[in-house]
């Protein structure tokens, strides 16, 4: 993934839900071209941010060994801006799971004001789908995945939904070393 919108994770139960943060500062590239002269940060990576987050715990589902792509968002909704010096919080949760795809619920806050709110479905590509030879097997590169899953702290606060921690090793991930 060449753009990360979320910078560290507080909570996350595999299967169930999580909470990333993302800090929005002055030096990011993008605040300074989308209004001139007036910073904020796009809805549309706002978004991004909470598909980032949702998404990471539906490929979790099939420990990180299929394709999974965002297919559409059923329902987002934004309300007002977000200005440098803020923090959003992303809490995304699983919805509804089925063989094709799952549903994710996720909301991003700014302090107590909820700034979006979002239904997300990603589709699960099998195998026999229609077009998949042309598809990659995964998105990501297992120690690219590893170490993203690290430096945003998944391992660190990841825990199963019996409480027992997560580990590389349970997804066919390399041990982070970096």
């Amino acid at each position: 993934m060449r753009w990360f919108w979320v910078d560290r994770f507080t909570e996350y139960v595999a299967g169930d839900r999580a909470v990333a943060h993302k800090g929005v500062t002055l030096s990011d590239e993008f605040i300074h071209d989308h209004w001139g002269g007036y910073p904020v940060m796009p809805n549309s990576l706002i978004a991004e941010g909470m598909a980032q987050t949702s998404g990471l715990l539906v490929s979790e589902l099939y420990k990180f060994q299929e394709l999974v792509v965002l297919a559409k968002f059923t329902k987002l909704e934004f309300d007002g801006l977000v200005l440098p010096g803020q923090t959003l919080k992303y809490t995304a949760q699983i919805g509804a799971t089925k063989d094709i795809g799952a549903q994710a619920t996720v909301t991003a806050h700014v302090g107590d004001h909820q700034q979006a709110h979002a239904e997300i479905f990603f589709a699960r590509m099998h195998a026999d789908s229609a077009g998949r030879e042309e598809m990659p097997e995964k998105l990501f590169d297992a120690d690219d995945l590893c170490h993203w899953l690290h430096v945003t702290g998944v391992f660190r606060v990841g825990v199963h939904q019996d409480g027992s921690r997560m580990h590389p090793s349970e997804y066919g991930l390399p041990e982070y070393t970096g």
